[in-house]
């Protein structure tokens, strides 16, 4: 075997890794040899985890100890205070002891310090951390030395009692110590942990081993997104589920992602959008829909974008784009008070509340407000194009009047609307599965929901018209000639459906992703993905 001590004398990130694994490699053959492989166990009983044999003890130990005050050394002498409280130590720990706290856990061993006849070592399992006093005394003389050869990074099953330490920290004192998984290779150095983005992303069960606000992050995705389910289920809704694989990827702007499926020798896309399966279901009679899924878009990467991101979009029959408004205020408030506990949370230092009731603003308006210019007042593209020059706005010759009061509105708006706000009835120019507004027909009955400067959330009042929807489609479809490859085409299957009838609906698509980044505070995408899309290295 290599001189592990000669190897240990230094931190191991200055180790040759590969020196290190051989080390361990040797250790694990030797346990092998001697009958003990720790990937023969196939399991392991946990009783408890760590913060949980914590707050049990802290109530167990209230309940015995809880009108015995703390001994007083008041006027004592150094040494006889000391002598008190040791004493006083140890009766306290016999009352305990005498009705012990068993458990079992199991973990990452983190940390150890091993001093002669008895070690320490930390324990991180799912919910947090919890120190194991090690004695050879309580495991025997054979475990206890096969734990000394231990390494950070192994994979312990830990039995014993609950106590407390002279210095308070509430421990479990071992009387087993079962290893079930041995770690071949070392941890990142404890002092300066896993600091490297692109490591973090790209070696995710890294991440979450040195960095538990890490996987507190994603234990709160998973909250976010199991409450959705909770308070959509309990407002009627159904949860369903449409192809990832369609021949036409509409439903937004977006380019797709093309791929040929063998079996029946066709060109297909990945999805872009739930949103035109879910409207079928709506024709069916199913009034109130929505999925929770993946979808993907061929565009680029930055700290808001991700090629394959979780969208959320829903469709109820009898409702408008306010009846929407109203769903995503309610439920946004809903998940901030369920998961958070508040509903005023802080994105990067700024406070956004969400009690208060959210500002609603139509893009004109808005404009108007931020840019100076009232579009009211322009009455063509001709107009459009003049003044988006006048305000060095980038616009392309096959942008209509509506294009470019978006652009105004990116150009100008978005970074203002920190606080909840829906920005309402867009221009038709950019909304080809909207409802008309019936008192101005070059705009729809659209919102976008900003938080923070960010498109949240988009909604509709669904186009339910087949005329009116083929029409925009051959709309698109020349916009799409003239180099918009975001531009949707002619879906005739789903015009077929609308042709059956669509009733009045209200439909929205929420970014999931997005939503977790404010509710977490964490400053990219990447960071509430558990594999971000990441360029291969060489």
């Amino acid at each position: 075997m290599a001189d592990e001590k000669k190897v240990n004398a230094a931190p191991e990130q200055e180790q040759d890794i590969n020196e290190l694994r051989q080390i361990r490699i040797e250790k694990l053959e030797a346990l092998q040899n001697a009958g003990k492989d720790p990937f023969v166990i196939t399991k392991f009983s946990q009783t408890h985890h760590s913060e949980e044999i914590k707050e049990i003890y802290n109530a167990h130990e209230s309940e015995l100890l809880g009108e015995r005050k703390p001994v007083n050394t008041e006027g004592m002498d150094e040494q006889t205070a000391r002598t008190a409280v040791n004493e006083d130590y140890n009766e306290r720990r016999a009352i305990m002891d005498a009705s012990p706290i068993n458990v079992a856990i199991a973990g990452r061993m983190m940390f150890k310090r091993v001093m002669g006849k008895a070690s320490f070592c930390n324990i991180r399992d799912l919910k947090g951390n919890i120190q194991v006093y090690v004695s050879k005394d309580a495991i025997g003389e054979e475990s206890y030395a096969e734990f000394k050869k231990s390494d950070i990074g192994d994979t312990y099953g830990v039995k014993g009692y609950a106590f407390r330490t002279k210095t308070g920290e509430i421990s479990i004192h071992a009387s087993e110590m079962t290893l079930l998984s041995k770690s071949l290779l070392p941890l990142p150095e404890k002092f300066h942990g896993l600091t490297d983005t692109d490591t973090r992303y790209r070696r995710r069960y890294l991440d979450l081993i040195m960095n538990p606000e890490v996987k507190d992050t994603f234990r709160k995705r998973s909250a976010i997104i199991s409450e959705i389910r909770k308070y959509l289920d309990g407002h009627g809704f159904i949860e369903v589920e449409t192809p990832m694989l369609v021949p036409n990827a509409g439903g937004a702007s977006a380019r797709p992602f093309e791929t040929h499926f063998n079996a029946l020798d066709e060109d297909v896309k990945l999805r872009i959008s739930l949103e035109l399966y879910l409207k079928r279901l709506i024709v069916g009679g199913m009034e109130r829909v929505y999925e929770i899924g993946r979808v993907f878009r061929n565009e680029g990467v930055d700290t808001r974008h991700n090629p394959e991101f979780t969208l959320m979009e829903l469709y109820q029959a009898y409702t408008d784009y306010n009846g929407m408004m109203d769903l995503t205020e309610n439920l946004y408030r809903h998940l901030a008070s369920v998961v958070l506990g508040t509903t005023k949370i802080t994105y990067n230092g700024i406070e956004m509340d969400l009690g208060k009731p959210f500002e609603r603003i139509t893009m004109v308006d808005a404009v108007k407000k931020y840019a100076g210019v009232d579009w009211n007042e322009i009455k063509d593209v001709e107009q459009a194009r003049k003044v988006a020059k006048e305000h060095h706005v980038e616009y392309e010759e096959r942008h209509g009047k509506g294009d470019i009061l978006n652009l105004f509105f990116e150009e100008y708006v978005e970074e203002h609307l920190i606080q909840p706000t829906f920005v309402m009835d867009h221009p038709i120019e950019i909304s080809p599965l909207t409802k008309k507004k019936p008192s101005n027909p070059e705009y729809v009955e659209r919102f976008e929901f900003f938080m923070n400067g960010w498109e949240m959330a988009n909604a509709y009042s669904e186009l339910n018209d087949p005329i009116d929807q083929r029409e925009r489609f051959k709309a698109q479809e020349i916009q799409l000639s003239m180099g918009d490859e975001e531009a949707n085409t002619t879906d005739e299957d789903f015009l077929m459906a609308l042709e059956y009838g669509m009733p009045p609906t209200g439909g929205i698509g929420f970014g999931i992703d997005r939503m977790c980044m404010l509710l977490t505070d964490s400053s990219a995408i990447r960071d509430v993905l558990l594999f971000p899309t990441m360029k291969s290295l060489d």
